[in-house]
């Protein structure tokens, strides 16, 4: 039998098909770890959490998205706050459509769908419409709910769902406006522990002897990096004498998230790339003060550091490194557009005027909207927290998201 012990007492247990799924998938890591030699670098172990094919949290069945933890639900992002973010995004995504004469979207991780919903309607209401709106899902449950959610939404005869098609995979080119929101944050990220002032990469062990019944428990164990010599990693070593000091330290890197990003700029041909998450530029990421990381892990509303806890039924997140994001995007061959806070690019775009033309006396729909829209904006909320990044080719100018509150020079 194989067991975890890491289980936070103040956490909801899952019901017995949920955990039989997990000690599946935590089998197979183990198995893993053995053929591996008793080690496992934190990324590896991280994406097969997330996206084993039929048991990782992404690629299973979990619900994911929601507003309470007794629907089965672990977290909810902007678009299922409040439709006027999608309606303000499309504003954006209309203004970068006619500026490179494009008439498609692509959506990385699409959720629900509310938000292909959203921006499909709002450009239609904006007179520009989407010719083809493109998802690219890795869940299976997730692509059912947004194929659901679109039959339903605009006129509720299927026309939205009729310009909506689901990739497996990323075309060699693509013209027009591609769009990630909260995709980077969940892509697998390395761990490196400075201890004693020497640098070691963090990794995924067993720890067997801690189990009376004898079955195996996933334990952190760190392995002596080399940051001199022929065979080390020069970039990273550069990169992590940016932590001053010698006190014990723990950061991630995330190549999967920049090489996915240097892959879209790559991909785009003419149009606009958009990234919105929660993150730092590098000189705040790898503040001397967050000694312990960013890695971060939600279950049933719920946040905690465990990544052991339930493997296949929690998300796994790392906050984003934009300075590695935006060098990404540049070595792809893009074009910055801006970097700012989610506050500022909404409001840009007009997500206070969208507001504005609800009926402030009609208190059933109005504070809702409003008490959304201000956890969007505010600094104590999602509103500083969140970032958004742009990248284009083939568009002259900025997009009015970037046009005040610029902050690429901290990049």
């Amino acid at each position: 039998m194989i067991v975890n012990l890491h289980k936070p007492d103040s956490l909801p247990v899952p019901d017995a098909a949920a955990l039989a799924h997990s000690e599946t998938l935590l089998a197979q890591v183990c198995t893993e770890i053995r053929a591996n030699g008793g080690w496992l670098p934190f990324d590896t172990y991280m994406e097969r959490a997330l996206y084993t094919p039929g048991l990782g949290y992404y690629s299973g069945g979990a619900a994911k998205f929601g507003w309470r933890a007794d629907d089965g639900s672990d977290f909810i992002t902007a678009p299922e706050l409040t439709p006027l973010f999608a309606q303000t995004l499309a504003r954006v995504v209309g203004e970068a459509l006619q500026a490179s004469q494009t008439r498609q979207v692509m959506e990385f991780g699409a959720g629900t769908g509310k938000l292909a919903a959203g921006i499909l309607t709002g450009l239609d209401a904006l007179g520009i419409p989407c010719e083809r709106y493109t998802i690219v899902e890795l869940s299976g449950e997730l692509r059912e709910r947004q194929r659901a959610t679109l039959a339903a939404a605009g006129a509720g005869d299927g026309s939205l769902l009729a310009r909506v098609e689901w990739l497996d995979a990323l075309p060699e080119q693509f013209d027009g406006v591609m769009l990630g929101n909260e995709v980077l944050d969940a892509m697998p990220v390395k761990l490196y522990r400075r201890s004693g002032g020497v640098w070691h990469e963090r990794g995924v062990a067993l720890d067997t002897d801690s189990d009376p019944d004898g079955g195996a428990r996933l334990a952190w164990a760190d392995r002596l990096l080399e940051t001199s010599g022929p065979d080390a990693d020069a970039t990273l070593a550069d990169l992590l004498a940016l932590v001053e000091g010698d006190e014990e330290y723990l950061t991630e890197t995330s190549p999967a998230a920049a090489a996915f990003t240097a892959t879209l700029a790559r991909m785009l041909g003419r149009g606009a790339l958009l990234l919105i998450d929660y993150g730092f530029p590098r000189h705040e990421y790898l503040h001397p003060q967050r000694t312990g990381g960013t890695l971060m892990c939600h279950y049933r509303h719920r946040a905690h550091g465990d990544p052991f806890l339930y493997p296949g039924l929690q998300d796994i997140t790392a906050h984003v490194d934009f300075t590695a994001i935006a060098e990404a995007g540049l070595q792809g061959g893009a074009e910055l557009l801006g970097y700012t806070s989610q506050a500022r690019f909404l409001i840009n775009s007009g997500i206070t005027e969208a507001l504005s033309v609800l009926d402030p006396t009609q208190i059933r729909t109005f504070m809702p909207a409003a008490n959304a829209v201000q956890k969007l904006l505010s600094e104590a909320e999602m509103g500083e927290l969140f970032k958004v990044i742009g990248f284009s080719r083939g568009i002259d100018g900025t997009l009015a998201g970037f046009e005040r509150g610029d902050r690429s020079h901290t990049l």
